[in-house]
């Protein structure tokens, strides 16, 4: 059964249409001005396709799996179909599994629950706590933070060569920094690990949005993103790869869906017969909605296409970091250096600035949207900032522990759905704060930096 209610193609922009690009915000200062989304890295904005994509099929919205209507079985049919268009963008082996989850953090938990007993896990101090921390139940080897990608390679091949050869091992491993957007040699250290015994799953949160991913062509094991991350809300993630460890484990969550048949045993208690398919770890009524904008996405980028994708976005890079680098107050952060190829993703500090004041500074006087803080990432913003300051700064950091008030960093993300003049009135913005200061006074309400009232 198909869906009759497909979109229209459209012809393909660039910038790709988003929705909110129109929004206009207030300023502290008055008037109102159109807002600037540069928060990319933490959620992007829908892309106009998906959404209408998804109001499309609402109306015939239905329970899925074995519903006996017309509508059931049509949802149905595009919840399936949803996963096959999913499998197709990340190039999937035939017989990998696609389960559907929440997001990149519960995937990776579900993976996480999922090892073998006695599994080794290898991590590098530089990953989202999502890929960080999961792992806490296996034996687990923080690695250092690497200084070049060939310097990550041999300090993985070093830990897997130090451990025991002979019982199960997983590498867990970002695809591109949620702090710096560099990219990190996957299809190398993939093959480390696979020559090590050892499997690999790939954060790709913040590649897929930005470059084609293709686990055949990188020889992962698994892949783990979030559709609000690649233009499409409703939460929902991915988990897609190996079926073997996923089969043997037990469900994820317990209950409907999970299970293929359940009876009562004579002693009152129950046995259950779990599924070996995907459904295993998709128990309850799963988030059909969110699913299918995940593969909306996938298929407009796909159609898009990520040549031109990636070259527009470098673009976009080029305009930041030249406008930055004007800038000496202006320090950017980075773990393989200026010439590391990278996606929209930069992080920087400010001479003089608490990176909450900044950013406040920014939305308040300028409508644009940044984030600051530790980003998820604690380990690695502290090692790339090199320590605590002791200087407090005029507002304090939201995420700072005591006596590490200025120790946090302002992050300016963009993508698909990003205009030149966003990112030219960043650098402006940036320009003239450093220059003349801010034009408003600021102070700190609920660990957060906001203007003070008149």
């Amino acid at each position: 059964m198909s869906l009759s209610i497909a979109a229209v193609v459209r012809p393909v922009c660039a910038p790709l249409d988003v929705l909110g690009r129109d929004v206009t915000v207030p300023l502290v200062t008055g008037g109102e001005v159109a807002y600037a989304a540069l928060d990319y890295a933490a959620s992007a904005p829908a892309l106009q396709r998906v959404w209408d994509d998804v109001a499309a099929y609402a109306p015939y919205y239905g329970s899925v799996h074995r519903g006996a209507g017309y509508l059931s079985q049509l949802s149905t049919d595009l919840f399936e179909n949803a996963r096959g268009t999913v499998a197709e963008f990340l190039d999937c082996r035939p017989d990998d599994q696609l389960v559907f989850t929440r997001s990149t953090t519960d995937s990776l938990n579900l993976l996480a629950r999922a090892l073998p007993a006695d599994c080794q896990v290898f991590v590098f101090e530089t990953e989202h706590h999502a890929s960080l921390l999961p792992w806490q139940d296996a034996r687990v080897t923080y690695l250092d933070a690497p200084r070049t990608p060939g310097q990550a390679v041999r300090i993985l091949e070093r830990a897997l060569a130090a451990s025991d050869p002979h019982g199960p091992a997983l590498v867990c491993v970002t695809g591109a920094s949620n702090v710096t957007g560099e990219l990190w040699p996957v299809r190398e250290l993939a093959a480390a690990a696979h020559a090590h015994g050892a499997r690999i799953v790939l954060d790709a949160a913040q590649l897929a949005p930005h470059h084609p991913v293709s686990v055949q062509d990188l020889d992962v094991d698994w892949i783990a993103f979030s559709g609000h991350k690649l233009y499409a809300p409703f939460g929902s993630g991915v988990l897609a790869g190996r079926a073997d460890w996923l089969v043997a484990a037990d469900p994820y969550l317990a209950g409907g869906g999970a299970s293929r048949k359940v009876t009562r045993r004579e002693d009152g208690g129950v046995d259950v017969e779990w599924h070996e398919s995907a459904a295993r770890h998709e128990a309850g009524s799963p988030n059909v909605i969110g699913a299918y904008s995940i593969a909306s996405a996938c298929r407009a980028l796909t159609e898009a296409g990520f040549d031109a994708l990636v070259a527009r976005e470098r673009h976009l890079i080029e305009k930041v970091r030249t406008g930055l680098a004007e800038v000496p107050q202006v320090r950017v952060l980075s773990l393989f250096g200026d010439d590391a190829p990278r996606v929209g993703v930069i992080s920087f500090v400010v001479d003089g600035w608490n990176s909450s004041h900044f950013a406040a500074a920014l939305s308040a006087e300028y409508g644009i949207g940044v984030r600051d803080g530790l980003f998820c990432a604690h380990p690695l913003v502290r090692t790339l900032l090199g320590g605590a300051p002791e200087t407090q700064g005029e507002c304090g950091a939201p995420e700072a522990a005591p006596g590490e008030k200025s120790l946090n960093a302002i992050r300016v993300s963009f993508g698909a759905g990003t205009p030149d003049e966003h990112v030219e009135r960043f650098v402006t913005a940036v320009r003239e704060l450093v220059t003349d200061g801010a034009k408003w006074q600021y102070r700190t309400e609920d660990g957060r930096c906001v203007p003070a009232l008149t």
